[in-house]
């Protein structure tokens, strides 16, 4: 059959053999693709660089040839121009505005087709000087405020501002004063102080890839006349565009600064609709990032101050560059056949779409149909095939989508999917049998058996598609079945072997079960089958196959014989209720079985839970039922969460207990004025099911407080002051809008009550001013909480005291006495409780050197109402004077007389030298030379001894009149540690420290001082020396 082909004229077996070997071959051809397209270039003026490379890189087979398009014409590349290819890339020497600036389109070809880039513009950077003219000064009165203009020269593109002050780099901040508005450069100062005086210049810059450029302008004198001291409100002078259009994903930016004294405030809002977390909000300035259409309104920008308002409204419309919806893909397509093509985009405004054909426009004609995104093909012809592109563009860009069409013409061919080879069927079953040869146009498909042609029948079908399918297989029907196709460009056939096996059989088939909610369950399934044949399972649910591996460890197998299925399933869940199929299947047929199996459980979650009657306290919900998953609903439970919590809470409901065949309650014990979210959940034996969804949220009506305000208190502040503290109300119970506390309040032991209104929940203090108000007098207070709807109960009456006042006398007797050389002790007489001006904290004793001004004394404070203090810390053999006072909350009191006291002269400088011992029994006996006092030291009244007897034991305190001491030692006494040092008027002097030793003989001299040993003799270390002092401290 396959020698038919020859009849096929010869123009048409070139062009099937060249399609049939492109297919085949190793490396297959197709059209241009890109890889890397040319971008927006910015080049800067007087650069340095000589050239700019416009990229260009596409992937092909055979490879791409490339050309270049300027504003829509074709670049010659001669020999002697500036421009040149280098590979794809553009490479343009010397580029120079006049010439080069525009746009540049890259072209790539080969055999399959053409395609052309995006379109990539080339522009020029620069940033000319400022006018050399003159500026004019300007003269304001100082407290007004004023506007140096910068009038930038001609640039491109934008810049950035700043301002010089009198000369280069004094740059003026942005402090909420002073403004740089970053559109028209303008400096702006709300309010002049003296400090503006002097020269402004523009300095403005330009940044370019990694070039940077300045210039400034000429500087303009700013001279102040007066001031004007007097407040205004604000007037709005630096504004942002009424209609600010900006590109989704950018970031935008308005500017508002207004004049006026104090310094106004500027705040933002969105009219319509809500504020985006993507603000960025620095006072003159709104940047929104990443802008989307959600940002899209009307904004208004507020200046305040203390003497008004003044506001302005700007919209801000977002548009959108064009993004492909959907594109269009390589296609290949038979000869004859037809084809539709779509391609979709966003953008805005709309994108316009339009088509090219190997970089050409295409437009409707013949077979061709273009309609916007549509592109329609009737009957393909072969040269119909090439590299088509679909444009969507719109004033802020165009985005390009390309696609080969291959249009094919191929006799029938079964090399690659030949009719199985030996076919297996079933008794008493079906078997299907593809011909799917292939071939373009589609062929025409014969089957025969044997030699008998096949046709049609009550066994027999061939569907349009060529498939052979035979039913109610028998024996008798095994044989060689062949497909026979044929097209115009010729025929060929393909040969196959039927056999026929034993069908597959259900032999035990699973039965339907109830069980509950966390029960295992076995469904059962064995089969017979052909034992020539392998035989598997498989189990469905709902006609969904089951996956073993993704159960979660709910399916598992309950046997590994091959005649048997049955299926294990663990810890069932609602989700495992329906219909189960067990199929048998071989290779040839397959026998499947179904059984039903429910599971029982909590309720499912109720449907549509709707708030109305939206009282104060109270809203009526209604709901409708859920799936009761195979066991009755016994009751409901109703939860809500306010928008202070996200935590769900159960509500108290009427009635009480909500019957399972309700579907309306009461909730009750809401507080008003707050917003609520409100979910129903279904419960029944099983337990208690998933929440319904969240209801929208409402707002319970408003109504008079019903709390009074808590943490009641006060005190402190000025003179003649009574300051009033308390804890601001929570929003939860505020009950309404309009918040506001009402103080009560009188002085202790009168009549009338005075009261104060106080708005804003959030004030959390209020100060009363009356010279009649004497230092910490008590008052009584009450405070209230109102809104719009009323005013709520009283606090309960608290004491709040007056502002204190300094201690007005000052105590007496004032003793004060030397202690060593270093230290003293003050006393003095304390001043009468009823003399106090207020709550009364402690003294404070001043002391200074004889010779000096009090104003420097040195101060020591006491806590509480002690009466007398230890001061330290002073220098040895000096008069100091000293006087005390009293002090409380508002400050220190009058000073008492002043006392004299003169600190002894310090302790000898020399520890005690040429220490020896001798033992006697068990007694050591120490001597040491005497210290005699110089003129300017205290006499020596004695010395102390720290004596240890090793390093981890408790030192012992010996005091000695003379220069030697005896102590009682152990009968195993072998070495101790000493510190001898003189004590007297003064304290104590510096210690001599030895390590005594039994077996280093009798009367042994050892040291004279702390710094020279002698032989026998060892110098504590500094850490013994601290633990000796710590345990004489300690004594």
């Amino acid at each position: 059959m396959g020698g038919a082909a020859g009849f096929v004229c010869t123009s048409l077996a070139v062009v099937t053999c060249v399609v049939w070997c492109q297919a085949q071959s190793s490396t297959r051809t197709y059209g241009p693709v890109f890889e890397e397209q040319p971008a927006h270039t910015l080049f800067p003026e007087g650069s340095a660089e000589e050239k700019v490379t416009m990229a260009c890189r596409a992937r092909a087979s055979p490879p791409a040839t490339y050309r270049w398009k300027m504003n829509g014409t074709e670049l010659k590349m001669e020999p002697d121009s500036r421009y040149r290819l280098v590979a794809g890339d553009l490479v343009i020497s010397n580029p120079v505005k006049a010439k080069d600036a525009g746009s540049y389109q890259c072209v790539a070809s080969n055999s399959r087709g053409t395609v052309v880039s995006r379109e990539a513009s080339l522009r020029f950077g620069f940033l000319q000087e400022f006018s050399a003219e003159e500026r004019d000064p300007v003269k304001i009165t100082e407290g007004w405020g004023v506007m140096f203009a910068c009038s930038p020269p001609p640039h491109y593109p934008g810049l950035s501002y700043r301002w010089l002050l009198n000369e280069f780099p004094n740059f003026i901040p942005a402090d909420g004063r002073r403004f740089v508005s970053q559109t028209t450069g303008n400096l702006y100062i709300a309010k002049t102080e003296a400090s503006d005086l002097g020269n402004y210049s523009c300095f403005a810059t330009s940044h370019i890839d990694f070039i940077t450029k300045s210039v400034f302008s000429k500087f303009s004198r700013l001279s102040l006349a007066a001031e004007d001291a007097r407040q205004y409100a604000p007037s709005i002078k630096a504004r942002f565009p009424a209609d600010t259009y900006a590109l989704a994903g950018q970031m935008v930016t308005l500017e508002c600064f207004a004049f006026g004294n104090p310094v106004p405030r500027i705040k933002w809002r969105k009219l319509d609709g809500s504020q985006a977390s993507k603000w960025i909000s620095r006072e003159p300035l709104l940047q929104i990032q990443d802008v989307g259409f959600e940002d899209e309104g009307t904004y208004e920008c507020e200046a305040e101050n203390i003497k008004g308002r003044d506001t302005y409204q700007g919209r801000i419309i977002i548009q959108a560059q064009p993004e492909w919806l959907k594109v269009i893909t390589d296609t290949e397509a038979d000869i004859g056949s037809d084809l539709r093509w779509s391609c979709a985009a966003a953008g805005k405004p709309r994108p316009a779409v339009r088509w090219l054909r190997d970089g050409q426009p295409l437009t409707s004609q013949n077979r061709i149909e273009v309609s916007g995104g549509e592109l329609k093909f009737s009957k393909l012809v072969l040269e119909d095939s090439g590299m088509y592109q679909c444009v969507a563009e719109n004033k802020h860009g165009t985005v390009y989508a390309s696609a080969e069409l291959t249009v094919q013409a191929l006799a029938p061919d079964f090399r690659l999917n030949p009719v199985k080879r030996l076919i297996p069927a079933a008794r008493s079953g079906k078997v299907i049998i593809p011909c799917q040869p292939r071939a373009a146009p589609k062929a025409t498909v014969l089957w025969t058996k044997g030699t008998e042609l096949l046709i049609n029948s009550s066994r027999v079908t061939i569907t349009t598609d060529g498939t052979l399918i035979l039913q109610n297989i028998s024996k008798s029907d095994e044989g060689k079945y062949t497909c026979f196709a044929e097209n115009f460009m010729g025929k060929a056939n393909s040969t196959g072997i039927l056999s026929v096996r034993d069908a597959t059989k259900i032999t035990l088939a699973p039965s339907s079960a109830d069980i509950n909610v966390g029960e295992n369950l076995t469904l059962q399934c064995h089969a017979s089958h052909d034992p020539t044949m392998d035989l598997t399972f498989t189990w469905s649910l709902d006609d969904f196959p089951i996956d073993f591996d993704k159960s979660e460890g709910h399916y598992r197998r309950a046997s590994v014989k091959e005649a048997v299925g049955d299926l294990t399933i663990l810890n069932t869940q609602l989700k495992h209720s329906g219909r189960y199929t067990c199929t048998a299947q071989t290779v040839v047929d397959s026998a499947s079985e179904s059984a039903t199996l429910t599971v029982r459980g909590p309720p499912g979650p109720p449907g549509g839970v709707v708030v109305r009657d939206i009282g104060d306290t109270s809203v009526q919900l209604s709901w409708s039922r859920g799936f009761d998953n195979h066991s009755p609903i016994a009751r409901y439970l109703v939860e809500a969460r306010t928008l202070l919590s996200n935590k769900w809470k159960q509500m108290r409901t009427n009635p009480v207990n909500i019957e399972g065949n309700a579907e309306t309650a009461q909730v009750v014990n809401l507080i008003p004025w707050m917003d609520y979210e409100f979910r129903v959940l279904a419960s029944n034996i099983l337990g208690v099911g998933e929440p319904s969804l969240p209801s929208s949220k409402i707002r319970t009506k408003e109504a008079a407080p019903t709390v009074a305000p808590s943490g009641l208190g006060g005190g402190g502040g000025a003179p003649n002051e009574l300051i009033i503290n308390w804890t601001p109300t929570l929003r939860d119970y505020q009950n309404g809008d309009g918040f506001g506390y009402i103080l009560s309040f009188r002085k202790k032991g009168t009549q009338g009550w005075l009261t104060a209104r106080v708005p804003h929940a959030e004030s959390l203090h209020y100060v009363y001013r009356n010279e009649s108000i004497g230092p910490y007098t008590p008052f009584e207070v009450k405070i209230k909480a109102y809104n719009r709807k009323g005013e709520g109960p009283e606090s309960l009456t608290a004491i709040v005291y007056s502002a204190e006042e300094e201690p007005k006398v000052a105590p007496f007797r004032v003793t004060a006495k030397a202690v060593l050389s270093s230290e003293m002790d003050v006393s003095w007489e304390p001043v009468e409780q009823g003399d106090m001006t207020g709550v009364l904290l402690g003294y404070e004793i001043r002391y200074w050197k004889d010779g000096d001004k009090e104003e420097a004394a040195d101060r020591v404070r006491t806590a509480g109402l002690v009466t007398s203090a230890h001061v330290t810390g002073l220098n040895p053999n000096t008069k100091y004077h000293v006087s005390v006072r009293a002090y409380n909350r508002a400050g220190t009191g009058p000073p008492s007389p002043s006392t004299n006291v003169t600190t002894t002269k310090p302790p000898p400088r020399r520890p005690p030298g040429n220490i020896s011992w001798t033992f006697s029994g068990s007694t050591v006996s120490i001597k040491w030379d005497p210290v005699v006092a110089h003129a300017d030291e205290s006499a020596v009244t004695g010395y102390k001894m720290l004596y240890r007897q090793d390093s981890h034991s408790a030192p012992t305190l010996y005091l000695a009149s003379k220069s030697r001491i005896d102590i009682p030692v152990p009968e195993d006494f072998t070495h101790a540690f000493v510190q001898i040092r003189v004590t007297g008027p003064g304290g104590d002097g510096v210690p001599a420290e030895v390590h005594i030793l039994r077996n280093s003989g009798t009367s042994m001299m050892v040291e004279d001082s702390v710094t020279r040993p002698v032989p026998h003799a060892v110098i504590v270390t500094n850490s013994l020396v601290m633990l000796a002092l710590i345990g004489y401290l300690e004594l």
